[in-house]
């Protein structure tokens, strides 16, 4: 009878065991993909966006802030957690002939200037003062909330610079300048006050590299559009406006941009790929050695994105039943939305699809004193074959 037995509770206790493995392995699973999820250790996203160059000439700068500006709000970092500086309002100039437009293609089918941008510093306002003490946050108590960088250790933020450099300092405004050592303290006074988790800055100007040479604070990576010695070259001339619209570094970080969504998996080892010197005549540099993760191992999205409140739990839902009744309803709630709301800023025509684009024809309007010259060939030639005679049959 014990020997009947003994096969019945062997098996019991080889199926506990089992259920036991299974159950610590799921654990350690689920485990793993939790600490996978937070590996950035981050809880919030922010960006500074600084165009530094005034006057029309220079109107690829401002393109290359608003267009960092439109991908970062389609990837889910809100005007809130924005802070934009653009030293000149290139939308309202003169010699715009498309008023409040700012385009950085010559197809002219992306306005990167939007209905919905929220400009914190403009014109005179963009200082290195007013920089630095966005950066600090050292700003007078009067300062409205949109004009702050209010984030804390668990924030990553962008900061991406463009403008006109040489060895070592960026020009504001063509009246003043920060030099590598005023920027690299500035991130270290921002790490002393906890002002940030992970930063990435990014700087698009001739010898960008040299701006990031005298960093010393943790967990910064940097990446620059060009190496000491170097010019940062301009892209997508357009006759039309006499001015680039782009520099042509900024120009593939966008291109590539536009294949991110917020899903993506793309690391920031990809994104330093992006534009080799046979495409950008510079050779761009990168700095990875104050950043403690490997950044082949850091999302995209992790700076140019934002993270999203989740919840994670051990039951198990059931995605079948109804499904059908639910995507028939998500997508009459869509055609709602998309009947009652315009087409917003960020879900304009991607970049990607109009970026090989051949330019659009446009139209044919004579030259000045064109017509003026044709009536005068035309009385030349009537006099060459009648004379002065036969005005008298004219008039």
């Amino acid at each position: 009878m014990a020997a009947a037995c003994f096969p019945g509770r062997l098996a019991a206790a080889l199926a506990a065991l089992l259920l036991l493995f299974f159950g610590s392995l799921a654990a350690s699973q689920l485990e793993d993909q939790a600490e996978q999820f937070f590996r950035s250790g981050h809880t919030n996203n922010w960006a500074v966006l600084v165009c530094t160059s005034r006057f029309w000439f220079n109107y690829r700068h401002v393109a290359n802030t608003l267009s960092v500006y439109r991908s970062v709000k389609r990837l889910g970092i809100p005007d809130s957690h924005i802070v934009l500086m653009l030293a000149d309002d290139m939308a309202c100039n003169p010699r715009n002939p498309k008023p409040a437009t700012v385009f950085s293609h010559k197809n002219m089918e992306l306005n990167v200037y939007g209905d919905d941008v929220e400009v914190d510093y403009r014109s005179y306002e963009v200082t290195v003062e007013n920089f630095l003490r966005v950066l600090t946050g050292r700003i007078p108590s009067s300062t409205p909330r949109s004009k702050r960088l209010l984030s804390d250790d668990r924030s990553n933020i962008l900061i991406y610079m463009t403008g006109h450099g040489g060895n070592g300092f960026l020009k504001f405004q063509d009246s003043e300048e920060i030099t590598n050592i005023e920027l690299a303290d500035a991130f270290e006074q921002m790490w002393q006050k906890r002002r940030y988790n992970e930063l990435l800055f990014i700087i698009d100007t001739c010898q960008g590299a040299s701006m990031y040479e005298r960093f010393y604070s943790p967990n910064i990576m940097a990446l620059a559009s060009s190496q000491v010695g170097e010019d940062s070259l301009s892209h997508q001339p357009d006759p039309a406006i006499g001015v680039h619209l782009m520099d042509r570094y900024t120009f593939y970080v966008l291109e590539f941009l536009e294949e991110i969504n917020p899903a993506s998996e793309t690391s920031m080892y990809d994104l330093f790929q992006v534009c080799p010197k046979s495409l950008c005549v510079s050779t761009p540099g990168h700095r990875t050695d104050l950043f403690q993760r490997d950044p082949k191992n850091v999302l995209i999205t992790d700076f140019f994105g934002s993270v999203r409140k989740v919840e994670i739990t051990t039951e198990t839902i059931s995605l079948q039943q109804d499904s059908e009744i639910m995507e028939i309803s998500y997508t009459e709630d869509r055609m709602d939305e998309d009947l009652m709301e315009p087409l917003k800023y960020a879900e304009q025509l991607p970049v990607a699809e109009i970026i090989h684009q051949k330019p659009k024809l446009k139209d044919w309007h004579p030259p000045g004193g064109f017509i003026l010259g044709l009536w005068a060939l035309i009385i030349m030639v009537f006099f060459k074959t009648y004379g002065i005679k036969h005005m008298k049959f004219i008039f």
